[in-house]
């Protein structure tokens, strides 16, 4: 997957600096209580952020990025909310469909009961949710094979652990992220089938202390390598590794910048590329419902490797997860969800 790191390192390592001068130039608008105009000849589209909002350097920001890059090369007319509670995002969803919005993104599995609800009384608004399925003849269902890109790093975690024992920190215990952690722990076996896999749960999203805390927990347990998959609780993972001499492996957007010398790599998950491509469908009359499944074949899952983490990759490092990709992407490797089990 050489074509995914070229595209990681020019397209998603600056997101932090490209949504920072995009809010300053006014580039999207915040509702509902606010709504783009309609314009002759331009499609209209509005990003419900999940719980968090902008400025997790993660999941939301990357799908603003997405938006962001539908506004400039698709010439959309793009916006986005940003719920204060999950309890709102119904209202949020209901706004931009009674608006008439083209295209209403849902993004993060929490929105499912409340997309379900919106798309239910607004049939004839498009609707897209990430990270989850709603079975409606209006809604575009994307979802990630995330274990693909956890298998990838944790198999450079354990190539690279000095002791043996490498850690992870979740954001929630809950299905989609069981799956991350099967992931990993079956990356981690590929490359050293004696290594041990801590794992420890934060109970948030946006809580960079917990995060630092539970890095330091598993620290005195032996890891030597976190990886995080805790949306803002993971900069605090991030923060503690380099606190403790210990590496941070990112995750969702390209984190590497973050704490160069830290973070070894992180996983690639592009939710910039499902919000732009599902824009890309809207604006060109074939938007298709259903599921939509994304993974390293597709270019939307993989792992950075760019000038920040270089010196801490190897080029057998590099050559060894190169061959994982390509036997990843052409099936003759597959790595399971483990049924959202931990094993």
């Amino acid at each position: 997957m050489t074509a995914l790191g070229a595209t990681a390192r020019h397209a998603v390592r600056t997101s932090v600096l490209v949504l920072a001068a995009a809010l300053l130039a006014g580039a999207a608008i915040r509702g509902p209580g606010e709504a783009a105009r309609p314009e002759a000849g331009r499609k209209r589209v509005a990003v419900v952020l999940s719980v968090g909002g902008l400025g997790d350097r993660s999941f939301n920001d990357m799908a603003y990025e997405g938006l962001l890059r539908a506004r400039k090369e698709l010439g959309v007319i793009g916006v986005y909310g940003e719920p204060a509670s999950m309890s709102e995002d119904e209202r949020y969803l209901d706004f931009y469909a009674e608006q008439g919005f083209d295209l209403v993104f849902a993004v993060g599995f929490f929105m499912r009961s409340a997309l379900e609800k919106a798309a239910a009384r607004h049939p004839d608004t498009r609707f897209a949710i990430i990270d989850e399925q709603v079975d409606l003849p209006n809604v575009a269902s994307v979802r990630f094979r995330e274990q693909e890109g956890c298998f990838l790093v944790g198999a450079l975690a354990a190539r690279k652990s000095r002791s043996g024992a490498v850690g992870i920190v979740l954001g929630l215990d809950v299905p989609l992220l069981r799956v991350f952690e099967h992931g990993y722990r079956e990356g981690v076996r590929a490359a050293r089938p004696d290594g041990r896999v801590i794992r420890t749960v934060a109970g948030s999203f946006s809580d960079p202390v917990r995060g630092k805390e539970l890095t330091r927990t598993a620290h005195g347990e032996g890891a030597d390598v976190v990886f995080q998959a805790a949306g803002s609780t993971g900069n605090g993972v991030i923060a503690g590794a380099r606190e403790l001499g210990i590496l941070a492996i990112g995750c969702d957007a390209n984190q590497n910048g973050e704490a160069p010398g830290t973070v070894l790599t992180s996983m690639l998950k592009r939710v910039d590329v499902a919000v732009f491509e599902t824009c890309r469908e809207v604006v060109e009359g074939r938007f298709r419902p259903g599921l939509h499944s994304l993974g390293v074949k597709e270019g939307a899952i993989g792992w950075a490797l760019d000038e920040h983490n270089r010196a801490l990759v190897s080029a057998d490092d590099e050559a060894f997860l190169r061959g994982l990709e390509r036997r990843i992407a052409s099936g003759d490797l597959a790595v399971g969800t483990g049924a959202g089990e931990r094993k």
